[in-house]
């Protein structure tokens, strides 16, 4: 073993060394990672029950799902949620980097602030939410109801799950639009100058810069934002769960069809592999047709 490292040149010693002081981590990460994975697909051909025994019954658990009309409504959900929130978080972020972009007195203290709703513990804002939209003492009630009439009575609007799904969206984006202004803004501050000095030369207005100059160098910061919340919008759990667990997206849908009732493991583990297949084939279409890459 000795002779044989000795006849290694220099560059190839340092290589070895590298792979034998990376390789315990390396495989830590991959058991730590792996093995879930391996093991929820293992784990979705079998029928399992609380006594351990598992019995195979091959691609039952993929029937039942796929058949199941209450798993294409949470897909339904699914894609509500995730096209809107994605949308109006980068929208919304997008508008607000474009204001903070400008100069005004106490912009750094209005930066920070901004950063609240991100950086805030998900348990606080989420309580905070549901006491805005309580129907006996909550704000919204009393502002729609009692000072402005819209509605004839108090009701519990998140109780209604056709009600409470547009207000996790409109959670979703006040709750996360922070990362898409401050990802874009760090990117109109690098925008060449001389591009809009040029183009009041030219004569061009504020919609012209906008169309030619801004939005072709954010195109690629937001692309990836974009396809970045995508992904975290379709895992998304805690935020939904905890603010109206009635709006059954498919992660919430598939929690409470593992670890609720009668605990269908196999059922929630087939359901975690297909939500994963779907995640990927939208990752792949996006990245191919949208970014071009």
């Amino acid at each position: 073993m000795n002779n044989a490292i000795k006849k290694l040149d220099r560059a190839q010693r340092e290589s070895a060394l590298g792979w034998g002081l990376i390789l315990p981590a390396a495989l830590i990460i991959a058991l730590l990672v792996l093995y879930p994975i391996v093991y929820n697909i293992y784990l979705s051909f079998f029928d399992t029950s609380l006594s351990g025994r598992n019995t195979f019954i091959g691609l039952s658990n993929y029937q039942n799902v796929v058949f199941d009309i209450d798993f294409w409504k949470a897909v339904l959900t699914t894609l509500i949620y995730v096209v809107f929130t994605t949308a109006g978080t980068t929208v919304f972020g997008l508008i607000v980097a474009l204001v903070m972009n400008q100069r005004f007195p106490l912009r750094g203290l209005v930066r920070s602030l901004l950063l609240l709703p991100y950086v805030a513990p998900v348990i606080s804002v989420v309580y905070s939410w549901k006491f805005i939209f309580d129907p006996v003492n909550g704000i919204f009630m009393d502002l729609t109801v009692e000072k402005m009439g819209l509605f004839a009575e108090r009701f519990n609007l998140i109780g209604s799950p056709s009600a409470a799904i547009w207000v996790v969206i409109v959670f979703s984006i006040w709750r996360n639009f922070p990362f898409t202004y401050l990802m874009i803004l760090s990117r109109l501050q690098a925008i060449d100058r001389n591009l809009y000095e040029a183009a009041d030369i030219d004569g061009c207005g504020g919609w012209a810069k906008f169309r030619y100059i801004t939005l072709p160098e954010v195109y690629f910061v937001t692309g990836s934002i974009v396809l970045l919340r995508i992904i975290w919008n379709f895992n998304k759990f805690e935020d939904i769960y905890l603010l109206a667990d009635n709006v059954e997206v498919l992660s919430v849908y598939t929690y409470f069809k593992a670890f609720t009732g009668a605990m269908e493991m196999g059922q929630g583990s087939s359901l975690a592999v297909i939500q994963f297949l779907l995640l990927i084939g939208f990752i792949i279409y996006y990245v191919k047709k949208v970014l071009k890459w």
